[in-house]
Protein backbone atom coordinates (compact mmCIF):
# COMPACT_ATOMS: atom_id res chain seq x y z
CA UNK A 1 0.00 0.00 0.00
CA UNK A 2 2.67 2.29 0.82
CA UNK A 3 4.36 2.14 -2.68
CA UNK A 4 1.14 2.42 -4.32
CA UNK A 5 0.69 5.49 -2.48
CA UNK A 6 4.05 6.91 -3.63
CA UNK A 7 3.43 6.26 -6.89
CA UNK A 8 0.22 8.15 -6.57
CA UNK A 9 2.31 10.98 -4.85
CA UNK A 10 4.91 11.02 -7.57
CA UNK A 11 2.10 10.80 -10.32
CA UNK A 12 0.40 13.74 -8.90
CA UNK A 13 3.54 15.74 -8.33
CA UNK A 14 4.48 15.45 -12.24
CA UNK A 15 0.95 16.27 -13.41
CA UNK A 16 0.80 20.05 -10.90
CA UNK A 17 4.03 20.53 -12.75
CA UNK A 18 3.72 19.85 -16.39
CA UNK A 19 -0.28 19.71 -17.11
CA UNK A 20 -1.69 22.80 -15.23
CA UNK A 21 -3.12 24.32 -18.50
CA UNK A 22 -3.42 21.11 -20.98
CA UNK A 23 -7.32 21.36 -21.21
CA UNK A 24 -8.25 23.04 -23.84
CA UNK A 25 -11.05 22.24 -26.66
CA UNK A 26 -9.96 24.11 -29.81
CA UNK A 27 -8.07 22.12 -32.88
CA UNK A 28 -4.45 23.79 -32.96
CA UNK A 29 -2.94 22.30 -35.96
CA UNK A 30 -1.38 25.35 -37.72
CA UNK A 31 -1.25 27.05 -34.42
CA UNK A 32 0.03 30.40 -33.20
CA UNK A 33 0.94 32.30 -36.14
CA UNK A 34 2.04 34.98 -33.75
CA UNK A 35 1.73 38.82 -34.65
CA UNK A 36 4.24 39.97 -31.49
CA UNK A 37 5.79 43.69 -32.53
CA UNK A 38 8.67 42.47 -30.06
CA UNK A 39 10.13 45.14 -27.86
CA UNK A 40 8.14 48.21 -27.08
CA UNK A 41 9.17 51.27 -27.79
CA UNK A 42 9.56 52.40 -24.46
CA UNK A 43 12.04 50.82 -22.41
CA UNK A 44 10.64 48.19 -20.34
CA UNK A 45 11.02 49.31 -16.55
CA UNK A 46 10.48 45.62 -14.74
CA UNK A 47 11.50 41.92 -15.52
CA UNK A 48 9.72 40.42 -12.80
CA UNK A 49 5.67 40.60 -11.81
CA UNK A 50 4.52 39.84 -7.84
CA UNK A 51 0.35 39.14 -8.13
CA UNK A 52 -0.76 39.52 -4.43
CA UNK A 53 -4.39 38.58 -5.04
CA UNK A 54 -6.81 39.29 -2.01
CA UNK A 55 -9.48 36.45 -3.31
CA UNK A 56 -13.27 36.75 -1.95
CA UNK A 57 -13.45 40.44 -3.02
CA UNK A 58 -11.60 43.31 -0.63
CA UNK A 59 -13.85 45.98 0.36
CA UNK A 60 -12.10 49.33 -0.59
CA UNK A 61 -13.77 51.26 2.36
CA UNK A 62 -12.28 48.95 4.58
CA UNK A 63 -9.19 49.48 3.49
CA UNK A 64 -7.25 51.73 1.36
CA UNK A 65 -9.92 54.13 0.48
CA UNK A 66 -11.49 54.96 4.19
CA UNK A 67 -14.61 57.26 4.47
CA UNK A 68 -16.58 58.19 7.36
CA UNK A 69 -15.74 55.68 10.78
CA UNK A 70 -18.94 54.91 12.13
CA UNK A 71 -18.25 52.65 15.12
CA UNK A 72 -20.68 49.89 15.94
CA UNK A 73 -23.36 50.58 18.63
CA UNK A 74 -26.98 48.72 18.86
CA UNK A 75 -29.32 50.84 17.12
CA UNK A 76 -27.37 52.27 14.37
CA UNK A 77 -28.48 52.49 10.84
CA UNK A 78 -26.94 50.55 8.30
CA UNK A 79 -27.42 53.12 5.51
CA UNK A 80 -24.63 55.28 7.68
CA UNK A 81 -21.84 52.94 7.60
CA UNK A 82 -19.58 53.70 5.25
CA UNK A 83 -16.28 52.95 7.11
CA UNK A 84 -15.93 50.39 10.22
CA UNK A 85 -12.56 51.12 11.05
CA UNK A 86 -10.44 54.61 12.08
CA UNK A 87 -8.52 56.25 9.39
CA UNK A 88 -4.52 56.10 9.87
CA UNK A 89 -1.79 58.02 8.05
CA UNK A 90 0.71 56.31 5.86
CA UNK A 91 4.58 58.00 5.01
CA UNK A 92 2.64 60.05 2.07
CA UNK A 93 1.19 63.08 2.99
CA UNK A 94 -2.31 63.30 2.54
CA UNK A 95 -2.76 59.47 2.45
CA UNK A 96 -4.68 57.45 4.80
CA UNK A 97 -5.66 53.52 5.25
CA UNK A 98 -7.95 52.27 7.64
CA UNK A 99 -6.53 50.62 10.73
CA UNK A 100 -5.13 47.15 10.74
CA UNK A 101 -2.98 48.22 7.45
CA UNK A 102 -0.01 50.22 9.59
CA UNK A 103 2.66 47.64 8.36
CA UNK A 104 1.93 48.49 4.67
CA UNK A 105 1.28 52.35 5.40
CA UNK A 106 4.48 52.34 6.32
CA UNK A 107 5.69 51.27 2.58
CA UNK A 108 3.30 53.47 -0.03
CA UNK A 109 6.48 56.01 -0.40
CA UNK A 110 7.57 53.01 -2.31
CA UNK A 111 4.65 53.03 -4.32
CA UNK A 112 0.89 54.07 -6.07
CA UNK A 113 -2.77 53.29 -5.50
CA UNK A 114 -4.90 53.55 -8.00
CA UNK A 115 -8.11 54.17 -6.15
CA UNK A 116 -10.47 54.33 -8.83
CA UNK A 117 -10.53 50.37 -10.29
CA UNK A 118 -14.26 49.45 -11.48
CA UNK A 119 -14.80 45.86 -12.21
CA UNK A 120 -17.33 45.15 -15.25
CA UNK A 121 -20.77 44.30 -15.21
CA UNK A 122 -21.07 40.84 -15.60
CA UNK A 123 -24.78 40.62 -14.37
CA UNK A 124 -25.26 38.57 -11.72
CA UNK A 125 -22.00 38.83 -9.33
CA UNK A 126 -20.69 35.64 -9.09
CA UNK A 127 -16.61 35.18 -7.66
CA UNK A 128 -14.91 33.36 -9.94
CA UNK A 129 -16.49 35.19 -13.25
CA UNK A 130 -14.52 38.01 -12.02
CA UNK A 131 -11.54 36.70 -11.22
CA UNK A 132 -11.73 35.17 -14.26
CA UNK A 133 -12.34 38.68 -15.53
CA UNK A 134 -9.11 39.93 -13.83
CA UNK A 135 -6.86 37.45 -14.29
CA UNK A 136 -7.35 37.12 -18.16
CA UNK A 137 -9.42 40.22 -19.25
CA UNK A 138 -11.56 38.20 -21.30
CA UNK A 139 -15.17 37.85 -20.07
CA UNK A 140 -16.23 34.22 -19.83
CA UNK A 141 -17.57 32.58 -21.39
CA UNK A 142 -15.12 32.16 -24.24
CA UNK A 143 -15.09 30.15 -27.80
CA UNK A 144 -11.41 29.74 -26.73
CA UNK A 145 -9.77 29.40 -23.76
CA UNK A 146 -8.58 32.66 -22.86
CA UNK A 147 -4.79 32.47 -21.21
CA UNK A 148 -4.26 33.68 -17.70
CA UNK A 149 -2.11 37.09 -17.67
CA UNK A 150 0.70 35.37 -16.08
CA UNK A 151 0.90 32.93 -19.25
CA UNK A 152 1.09 35.61 -21.60
CA UNK A 153 4.46 37.01 -19.43
CA UNK A 154 5.40 33.66 -19.74
CA UNK A 155 5.17 32.98 -23.48
CA UNK A 156 6.44 36.52 -24.67
CA UNK A 157 9.30 37.08 -22.29
CA UNK A 158 10.05 32.95 -20.77
CA UNK A 159 12.02 32.46 -17.48
CA UNK A 160 14.75 34.59 -16.12
CA UNK A 161 16.11 31.68 -14.68
CA UNK A 162 15.86 28.58 -17.58
CA UNK A 163 15.58 26.25 -14.30
CA UNK A 164 12.49 28.35 -12.67
CA UNK A 165 9.20 28.05 -14.16
CA UNK A 166 8.19 31.13 -15.48
CA UNK A 167 4.60 31.32 -13.94
CA UNK A 168 4.05 30.33 -10.48
CA UNK A 169 0.73 30.34 -8.22
CA UNK A 170 0.27 29.97 -4.57
CA UNK A 171 -1.82 29.88 -2.23
CA UNK A 172 -5.11 28.63 -3.84
CA UNK A 173 -6.08 25.03 -3.53
CA UNK A 174 -8.90 23.07 -6.51
CA UNK A 175 -10.14 20.90 -4.01
CA UNK A 176 -12.29 23.91 -2.26
CA UNK A 177 -15.53 25.88 -3.66
CA UNK A 178 -15.83 26.35 -7.21
CA UNK A 179 -13.13 24.31 -8.07
CA UNK A 180 -13.50 24.08 -11.49
CA UNK A 181 -14.28 27.69 -11.94
CA UNK A 182 -10.71 28.29 -10.18
CA UNK A 183 -9.07 26.03 -12.59
CA UNK A 184 -10.53 28.08 -15.69
CA UNK A 185 -8.45 30.88 -15.27
CA UNK A 186 -5.44 29.00 -13.98
CA UNK A 187 -3.93 28.21 -17.30
CA UNK A 188 -2.21 29.16 -20.17
CA UNK A 189 -4.92 28.50 -22.38
CA UNK A 190 -4.02 27.92 -26.24
CA UNK A 191 -0.51 29.16 -25.42
CA UNK A 192 0.31 25.84 -24.48
CA UNK A 193 1.45 23.57 -21.50
CA UNK A 194 4.65 25.02 -21.16
CA UNK A 195 3.37 28.30 -20.19
CA UNK A 196 0.54 27.26 -17.83
CA UNK A 197 1.40 28.01 -13.76
CA UNK A 198 3.44 25.82 -11.91
CA UNK A 199 1.06 25.16 -8.96
CA UNK A 200 1.82 25.41 -5.17
CA UNK A 201 -1.18 25.51 -3.01
CA UNK A 202 0.75 25.23 -0.03
CA UNK A 203 3.81 27.34 0.34
CA UNK A 204 5.40 26.15 3.30
CA UNK A 205 5.54 22.65 1.56
CA UNK A 206 7.14 24.14 -1.55
CA UNK A 207 9.89 22.07 -1.90
CA UNK A 208 8.03 19.33 -1.90
CA UNK A 209 6.80 20.30 -5.11
CA UNK A 210 9.79 20.31 -6.51
CA UNK A 211 11.58 17.39 -5.55
CA UNK A 212 11.05 13.67 -5.44
CA UNK A 213 8.84 12.41 -3.53
CA UNK A 214 10.57 11.21 0.41
CA UNK A 215 11.93 7.91 0.27
CA UNK A 216 12.53 7.64 -3.18
CA UNK A 217 16.14 7.48 -4.22
CA UNK A 218 17.37 9.65 -8.03
CA UNK A 219 18.11 6.17 -9.81
CA UNK A 220 13.93 4.84 -8.81
CA UNK A 221 12.89 8.28 -9.46
CA UNK A 222 14.46 8.62 -13.07
CA UNK A 223 12.92 4.78 -13.53
CA UNK A 224 9.49 6.33 -12.23
CA UNK A 225 10.57 9.80 -14.56
CA UNK A 226 10.80 7.74 -17.82
CA UNK A 227 7.36 5.23 -17.14
CA UNK A 228 5.58 8.85 -16.99
CA UNK A 229 6.33 9.76 -20.40
CA UNK A 230 5.58 6.53 -21.11
CA UNK A 231 2.37 7.11 -20.07
CA UNK A 232 1.67 10.38 -21.15
CA UNK A 233 2.26 9.60 -24.93
CA UNK A 234 -0.33 6.55 -24.49
CA UNK A 235 -2.79 9.12 -23.29
CA UNK A 236 -5.72 10.58 -25.57
CA UNK A 237 -4.47 14.01 -25.30
CA UNK A 238 -0.71 12.98 -26.94
CA UNK A 239 -2.93 10.97 -29.53
CA UNK A 240 -5.35 13.77 -30.77
CA UNK A 241 -3.33 17.00 -29.73
CA UNK A 242 -1.90 19.03 -32.49
CA UNK A 243 1.74 18.65 -32.83
CA UNK A 244 2.04 22.20 -31.04
CA UNK A 245 0.19 20.57 -28.01
CA UNK A 246 2.39 17.94 -27.94
CA UNK A 247 5.34 19.47 -28.36
CA UNK A 248 4.09 22.25 -25.27
CA UNK A 249 3.36 19.05 -22.85
CA UNK A 250 6.85 17.42 -23.31
CA UNK A 251 8.64 21.07 -23.27
CA UNK A 252 6.66 21.15 -19.97
CA UNK A 253 7.55 17.87 -18.20
CA UNK A 254 11.25 18.46 -19.50
CA UNK A 255 11.12 21.49 -17.69
CA UNK A 256 9.31 20.18 -14.43
CA UNK A 257 12.06 16.99 -14.39
CA UNK A 258 15.12 19.99 -14.83
CA UNK A 259 13.71 21.68 -12.24
CA UNK A 260 12.89 19.00 -9.75
CA UNK A 261 16.34 17.85 -10.34
CA UNK A 262 18.16 21.60 -9.99
CA UNK A 263 20.11 23.33 -7.55
CA UNK A 264 17.55 25.72 -7.67
CA UNK A 265 14.80 23.75 -6.31
CA UNK A 266 15.91 24.90 -2.77
CA UNK A 267 14.48 28.29 -3.93
CA UNK A 268 11.81 26.78 -2.90
CA UNK A 269 13.00 25.64 0.45
CA UNK A 270 11.85 28.18 3.31
CA UNK A 271 14.04 26.30 5.99
CA UNK A 272 16.98 28.14 4.83
CA UNK A 273 15.28 31.46 5.89
CA UNK A 274 16.53 32.81 9.08
CA UNK A 275 14.21 32.33 11.97
CA UNK A 276 13.62 36.31 12.45
CA UNK A 277 12.69 36.24 9.02
CA UNK A 278 10.40 33.33 8.83
CA UNK A 279 8.44 34.41 12.00
CA UNK A 280 8.21 37.95 10.50
CA UNK A 281 6.06 36.51 7.40
CA UNK A 282 4.61 33.46 8.77
CA UNK A 283 1.01 34.73 9.27
CA UNK A 284 -0.17 31.60 7.72
CA UNK A 285 -0.33 30.02 3.96
CA UNK A 286 -0.61 33.49 2.65
CA UNK A 287 2.65 35.33 4.95
CA UNK A 288 4.57 32.38 3.67
CA UNK A 289 3.63 32.77 -0.09
CA UNK A 290 5.13 36.36 0.36
CA UNK A 291 8.56 35.15 1.63
CA UNK A 292 8.85 32.12 -1.24
CA UNK A 293 7.79 35.34 -3.34
CA UNK A 294 10.61 37.15 -2.47
CA UNK A 295 13.17 34.23 -2.57
CA UNK A 296 11.86 33.72 -6.53
CA UNK A 297 12.11 37.28 -7.23
CA UNK A 298 15.40 37.07 -5.78
CA UNK A 299 16.83 34.11 -8.04
CA UNK A 300 15.02 34.14 -11.21
CA UNK A 301 11.00 34.14 -11.29
CA UNK A 302 9.34 36.03 -14.07
CA UNK A 303 5.28 36.03 -12.77
CA UNK A 304 4.05 35.00 -9.17
CA UNK A 305 0.72 34.49 -7.92
CA UNK A 306 0.43 34.75 -4.37
CA UNK A 307 -3.41 34.23 -2.87
CA UNK A 308 -5.64 34.64 0.06
CA UNK A 309 -7.06 31.67 -1.62
CA UNK A 310 -11.19 32.03 -2.37
CA UNK A 311 -13.00 29.50 -0.80
CA UNK A 312 -16.96 31.00 -0.47
CA UNK A 313 -17.72 32.57 2.82
CA UNK A 314 -14.30 32.87 4.03
CA UNK A 315 -11.74 34.78 3.86
CA UNK A 316 -12.16 38.36 2.56
CA UNK A 317 -15.98 36.82 1.32
CA UNK A 318 -17.56 38.79 4.52
CA UNK A 319 -21.21 37.51 3.78
CA UNK A 320 -21.62 38.56 7.69
CA UNK A 321 -19.22 39.85 10.51
CA UNK A 322 -17.47 42.39 7.98
CA UNK A 323 -16.21 44.01 9.96
CA UNK A 324 -14.20 40.89 12.44
CA UNK A 325 -13.66 39.15 9.18
CA UNK A 326 -11.56 41.86 7.77
CA UNK A 327 -9.58 42.50 11.22
CA UNK A 328 -8.69 39.18 10.73
CA UNK A 329 -7.45 39.89 6.94
CA UNK A 330 -5.71 42.55 7.54
CA UNK A 331 -3.98 40.65 10.52
CA UNK A 332 -3.36 38.17 8.21
CA UNK A 333 -1.76 40.22 5.02
CA UNK A 334 -0.06 43.69 6.59
CA UNK A 335 3.10 42.84 8.03
CA UNK A 336 4.40 40.29 5.02
CA UNK A 337 3.42 42.31 2.16
CA UNK A 338 4.64 45.71 4.15
CA UNK A 339 7.91 43.37 4.62
CA UNK A 340 8.00 41.61 0.72
CA UNK A 341 8.58 45.63 -0.36
CA UNK A 342 11.39 46.63 2.29
CA UNK A 343 13.43 43.28 1.50
CA UNK A 344 13.10 43.77 -2.22
CA UNK A 345 13.85 47.50 -2.04
CA UNK A 346 16.69 46.57 0.50
CA UNK A 347 18.57 43.76 -1.99
CA UNK A 348 18.17 45.72 -5.12
CA UNK A 349 15.22 43.78 -6.46
CA UNK A 350 12.21 45.80 -6.10
CA UNK A 351 13.45 48.76 -9.06
CA UNK A 352 12.43 45.73 -11.56
CA UNK A 353 10.18 43.79 -9.82
CA UNK A 354 6.72 45.62 -9.99
CA UNK A 355 4.12 43.81 -7.49
CA UNK A 356 0.31 44.71 -7.62
CA UNK A 357 -2.14 44.04 -4.76
CA UNK A 358 -5.73 43.60 -6.32
CA UNK A 359 -9.49 42.01 -5.61
CA UNK A 360 -11.93 40.89 -8.19
CA UNK A 361 -14.14 43.73 -7.01
CA UNK A 362 -15.26 45.92 -3.69
CA UNK A 363 -18.22 45.53 -1.25
CA UNK A 364 -20.67 48.00 0.59
CA UNK A 365 -23.07 47.47 3.31
CA UNK A 366 -26.50 48.61 1.37
CA UNK A 367 -25.41 48.07 -2.20
CA UNK A 368 -24.84 45.01 -4.54
CA UNK A 369 -23.67 45.60 -8.05
CA UNK A 370 -23.36 49.69 -9.00
CA UNK A 371 -25.82 52.33 -9.04
CA UNK A 372 -28.16 51.96 -12.01
CA UNK A 373 -26.69 48.22 -12.10
CA UNK A 374 -27.77 46.99 -8.75
CA UNK A 375 -28.13 42.96 -9.53
CA UNK A 376 -29.99 40.15 -6.69
CA UNK A 377 -29.02 40.47 -3.09
CA UNK A 378 -27.22 37.82 -1.84
CA UNK A 379 -27.22 38.96 2.05
CA UNK A 380 -29.89 40.02 4.01
CA UNK A 381 -29.29 43.75 5.59
CA UNK A 382 -31.47 44.93 8.37
CA UNK A 383 -32.09 48.79 8.24
CA UNK A 384 -31.43 48.98 11.65
CA UNK A 385 -28.27 46.93 13.38
CA UNK A 386 -29.12 45.23 16.19
CA UNK A 387 -26.72 42.36 16.13
CA UNK A 388 -22.46 42.61 15.52
CA UNK A 389 -22.72 40.63 12.75
CA UNK A 390 -23.99 42.73 10.18
CA UNK A 391 -21.55 45.64 10.98
CA UNK A 392 -19.37 45.22 7.97
CA UNK A 393 -19.38 45.76 4.19
CA UNK A 394 -20.52 41.83 2.96
CA UNK A 395 -22.52 43.03 0.17
CA UNK A 396 -20.63 43.01 -3.59
CA UNK A 397 -19.58 46.51 -4.79
CA UNK A 398 -18.69 46.66 -8.39
CA UNK A 399 -18.10 50.81 -8.72
CA UNK A 400 -14.97 51.72 -7.15
CA UNK A 401 -12.12 49.28 -5.39
CA UNK A 402 -8.47 49.81 -4.91
CA UNK A 403 -4.94 48.82 -6.51
CA UNK A 404 -2.12 48.94 -4.94
CA UNK A 405 1.46 48.99 -6.89
CA UNK A 406 5.10 48.94 -5.89
CA UNK A 407 8.73 49.08 -8.03
CA UNK A 408 9.11 48.16 -11.54
CA UNK A 409 8.99 51.76 -12.92
CA UNK A 410 6.15 52.99 -10.71
CA UNK A 411 5.74 56.84 -9.80
CA UNK A 412 6.43 56.76 -6.15
CA UNK A 413 3.85 58.20 -3.52
CA UNK A 414 1.46 58.60 -6.08
CA UNK A 415 -2.49 58.40 -5.77
CA UNK A 416 -4.68 57.69 -9.14
CA UNK A 417 -8.33 58.11 -8.97
CA UNK A 418 -10.91 58.62 -6.39
CA UNK A 419 -14.01 57.46 -5.46
CA UNK A 420 -16.92 59.62 -3.49
CA UNK A 421 -17.00 60.26 0.08
CA UNK A 422 -20.81 59.50 -0.09
CA UNK A 423 -22.56 56.20 -0.81
CA UNK A 424 -22.27 54.97 -3.00
CA UNK A 425 -18.35 54.98 -2.77
CA UNK A 426 -17.99 55.06 -6.58
CA UNK A 427 -15.22 55.76 -9.32
CA UNK A 428 -15.04 59.36 -9.92
CA UNK A 429 -12.15 60.46 -11.36
CA UNK A 430 -9.77 58.63 -13.47
CA UNK A 431 -11.79 55.66 -13.70
CA UNK A 432 -9.73 52.69 -14.45
CA UNK A 433 -10.64 49.34 -16.16
CA UNK A 434 -8.94 45.80 -16.83
CA UNK A 435 -7.90 45.84 -19.94
CA UNK A 436 -6.00 49.10 -18.82
CA UNK A 437 -4.71 47.40 -15.84
CA UNK A 438 -3.34 44.31 -17.87
CA UNK A 439 -1.54 47.24 -20.49
CA UNK A 440 0.00 48.73 -17.87
CA UNK A 441 1.71 45.54 -16.74
CA UNK A 442 2.27 44.85 -20.09
CA UNK A 443 4.27 48.06 -20.65
CA UNK A 444 6.25 48.17 -17.68
CA UNK A 445 7.60 44.47 -19.15
CA UNK A 446 7.83 46.10 -22.56
CA UNK A 447 5.71 44.36 -24.15
CA UNK A 448 3.77 45.21 -27.36
CA UNK A 449 0.28 46.37 -26.27
CA UNK A 450 -0.78 44.88 -30.29
CA UNK A 451 0.73 41.24 -29.47
CA UNK A 452 -1.53 38.98 -30.57
CA UNK A 453 -2.09 35.46 -31.97
CA UNK A 454 -4.63 33.72 -34.62
CA UNK A 455 -6.71 31.22 -33.49
CA UNK A 456 -9.81 29.61 -35.16
CA UNK A 457 -8.90 32.23 -37.96
CA UNK A 458 -8.71 35.35 -35.58
CA UNK A 459 -6.48 37.58 -33.77
CA UNK A 460 -6.30 37.31 -29.95
CA UNK A 461 -4.61 40.00 -28.48
CA UNK A 462 -3.42 40.43 -24.80
CA UNK A 463 -6.53 42.61 -24.26
CA UNK A 464 -10.05 42.19 -26.08
CA UNK A 465 -9.63 43.86 -29.88
CA UNK A 466 -6.33 45.17 -28.20
CA UNK A 467 -7.65 48.27 -27.26
CA UNK A 468 -6.25 48.56 -23.65
CA UNK A 469 -4.02 51.45 -22.87
CA UNK A 470 -1.43 51.80 -20.58
CA UNK A 471 -2.32 54.33 -17.56
CA UNK A 472 1.28 55.83 -18.50
CA UNK A 473 0.77 58.51 -15.51
CA UNK A 474 1.58 55.46 -12.91
CA UNK A 475 5.13 55.72 -14.30
CA UNK A 476 7.84 57.71 -13.35
CA UNK A 477 11.21 58.03 -14.89
CA UNK A 478 12.94 54.53 -16.44
CA UNK A 479 15.33 52.69 -14.45
CA UNK A 480 18.96 51.66 -16.38
CA UNK A 481 19.38 48.27 -15.68
CA UNK A 482 22.18 46.85 -15.04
Amino acid sequence: MKENNTRREFIKKMSAASLAASATSIPLASFLSSCSKGPSSLPSTADTVILLWMAGGMAHTETFDPKAYVPYEKGVESKRVLSTFPKIPTVVDGLHFSKGLESIAGVMDKGAIIRSYKSADLGHILHTRHQYHWHTCYEPPQSVQAPHIGAWIAKELGPVNPVIPPFIAMGQRFTVGEAEELKAFHSAGFLGTEFGPFLIPDPAGGLDSVRPPKGMSLKRFEARYKLYKELANKSSFMQEGSDYQKESLMRSMEQSYRLLNSPEAKVFDLSEEPKEVYDTYNTGRFGLGCLLAKRLAQNGGRFISVSTEYEPFLGWDTHENGHTRAKKMKELVDRPIAQLVKDLDESGHLDHTLIILASEFSRDAIMEGRPGETVKDQVDQPDIIEDEKFYGMHRHFTDGSSILLWGGGIEKGLVYGKTADERPCSSIENPVVIDQVHQSIYHALGIHPETEYTIEGRPFYTTPDGHGKPILDLFGKPIKKV
